[in-house]
Formats: C-alpha cells, structure tokens, sequence
C-alpha cells in the first residue's frame, strides 16, 4: 500500500456505530427525568426570575472559564478515563446539589470544565490534539448538541449540522453562538439541582447523566470527524449518512409504536 492510499473503513457500518452511541447519549438524561417525575420542559419554571434573565451571562462565563482553564490544564492534569470523568462529575453534582441554588451555580463552571476536558480527552483519542486552536474549538462545539434532558431527537440531529457553521470560527464567535441554547440546558440542569430534599442525589443524577451524554456526543462528533479524515469522504456527507441513518430509526421506532398501539 502506498503511503498515499486511504485506510479501508466500512463507511455504513462506521456510521452505524456512530448512530447507536448517539441515541445511547439520551438514554442517562430520560433516567434522571424519569427519577424526578418531571419533563425538561417544566424544569425552567422552577428557578427565580432572577436566575432565569441571567442564565446566558452565568453560561457564557462558564463557557469561557472552561475553555481557558481546560487549556492551560492539560500540560498539567493528564485526560482521565471516561468512568472517572463521570464520576467527578457526578460527585461535584452532588456538591452542589446539596447547597441549593446557589452551590449550583457556582458549581456550573467546574463541571463544564470537566465536561470539556473530557471531550478533549476523547479528540485525543480519534487522532486529534486539542492543543490546535482548530481543534480545541471542534472541542467547544460539541456542547451545540441539545443536551441530555431534551426530549427534541431533531435538535440533537440538528447538532450534527450546527457544527459545520461553527468550524472556522474563533472561540469567542463559537461561545456566543452556543451559549443562548446552553443557557437553557443548564437551566434545566439547576432546576433539577434545585429540588427540595433532594437536591444532593438529583445534582449527582445530572451530572451523571450530563457527564455520560456529552462523552458519547464527542465520540459522534470526533469520530465524524475521524471517518472524513480517513476516507476522503467529505463532513457534509457523513454528517447526511448520519441524519438519514438516526431519521431512519425514529421512522421505525415509530411504526413500533404504532404497531403496538393498534395490537
């Protein structure tokens, strides 16, 4: 083989893989939801009005404070497995969970620092080092996908185009970009800290789920990106290979109930 010639990938089977870890992301955030007996839709009211006109500011500054942290850090805190990622994750959750309100906001920069340290760890992992601007910002992007406790499959598949638009551009530009739908993500992520007597084991629950969501997304994300670099295959027809194959299931998934429903 020359040193030209491209790694054979079975493309089908590659995105078939792909697919499944991104419909295994939801499956933690459902759980949580499902512990609370509450829909993400409902978590929002919950929190002050106060909080509520400030959620895009406190996320924008925690956005910043992870990119800038989680960069200077790696030349000194080696990537972690994913197990422990999701377990500091969880335990700084239940940190701020057990505090309230306002334990959890401060909480949410150190969290999202974890949450980005382990998508770069997970770049590492498909041939990327986010040492590379270019990479440390594909790195940011992955948090444009809709979030663990959003029921909207098109918006996480949405994501998968949304980062397209994203690559290129400077860090500063990708933050202001995400930050006003993550506000709502993280928004539903203090509503479920919020909760009354239960605030430790529901901080821990989202951060779980949150921590496990976003390392699968990575993996969709980077092995998306992965796949085109060995293939040659242009991003925008993996990113449709990917849209067709998860719109395809759904399809199924559908009929299933429809199927069941009618039995």
């Amino acid at each position: 083989m020359s040193d030209t010639t491209l790694p054979t990938h079975s493309i089908p089977a590659e995105i078939a893989v792909l697919a499944e870890r991104h419909r295994a992301a939801n499956h933690a955030g459902m759980q949580v939801l499902n512990l609370l007996g509450s829909q993400a839709d409902s978590l929002l009211s919950r929190l002050p009005d106060g909080v509520k006109s400030g959620l895009e500011e406190a996320t924008t500054g925690a956005l910043r404070v992870a990119y800038h942290s989680a960069k200077y850090s790696r030349g000194k805190v080696p990537d972690q497995k994913g197990w422990l990622n999701t377990a500091f994750a969880t335990a700084m959750g239940a940190v701020g969970g057990a505090g309230g309100l306002a334990s959890s906001l401060g909480e949410l920069p150190v969290t999202t620092t974890v949450l980005l340290r382990a998508i770069q760890g997970i770049a590492v992992e498909h041939g990327f080092d986010p040492e590379q601007d270019e990479v440390a910002r594909e790195c940011l992007s992955v948090f444009a996908s809709a979030g663990p406790l959003e029921k909207d499959d098109g918006a996480d598949i949405a994501f998968l185009s949304a980062r397209m638009a994203l690559t290129g551009s400077t860090a500063h530009r990708i933050i202001a970009a995400i930050a006003p739908r993550m506000s709502i993500i993280m928004g539903q992520k203090l509503a479920t800290q919020a909760v009354p007597v239960i605030g430790a084991a529901a901080g821990a629950a989202v951060n779980f789920a949150f921590t496990n969501y976003y390392q699968q997304m990575a993996h969709v994300h980077f092995g998306l990106l992965a796949l085109s670099r060995d293939t040659g295959v242009p991003m925008t027809d993996l990113v449709g290979q990917m849209s067709a194959a998860l719109e395809a299931e759904q399809d199924r998934a559908s009929e299933k109930a429809q199927e069941k429903d009618s039995a």
